[in-house]
């Protein structure tokens, strides 16, 4: 734990910012220098982190989950945002198969754009992985409505 807590304080002390230190204070429950101890790198704080339960209500109203980000990372997983909401049941799989062509027309697309040079570059990379992300989307929503025509 000890070469975690200093990258994890570090994270902690980003979603605080995020927040602002008024709101984290009202949100969390806790005073600021309360706050402070659990990202201070300090030797008597090394051993305190801010609660989940804490960390969550934090997330809820940051632009980004600094914590849960973290704590993925430390474990090699890769988090995705969606904006989309919940599966919609409308459409069904004819639908689901439309949207799947045009989500693999445009990652070809974007392929052949990255590629045209012999050198996919970083920004190319994340434009890829985005198309990939939309299209495995499509992919579990044709699955559920499947599922829900399969029963």
């Amino acid at each position: 734990m000890a070469e975690l807590g200093p990258y994890l304080k570090k994270h902690t002390e980003a979603l605080v910012k995020d927040v602002g230190i008024e709101a984290a204070c009202e949100l969390a429950g806790k005073s600021k220098a309360t706050l402070g101890r659990y990202y201070s790198d300090a030797e008597e704080h090394q051993d305190r982190f801010m609660p989940i339960d804490a960390v969550a209500s934090l997330e809820a109203a940051a632009r980004y989950p600094h914590v849960t980000s973290a704590l993925a990372e430390l474990r090699g997983i890769t988090l995705s945002y969606d904006d989309r909401g919940p599966n919609s049941p409308e459409g069904g799989v004819n639908s689901d198969v439309i949207a799947l062509s045009q989500r693999f027309a445009m990652l070809m697309t974007e392929y052949g754009q990255s590629i045209e040079d012999g050198v996919i570059t970083v920004n190319e990379a994340k434009r890829l992985l985005r198309e990939t992300l939309a299209l495995q989307h499509v992919l579990m929503d044709m699955k559920l409505h499947l599922e829900d025509e399969a029963t």
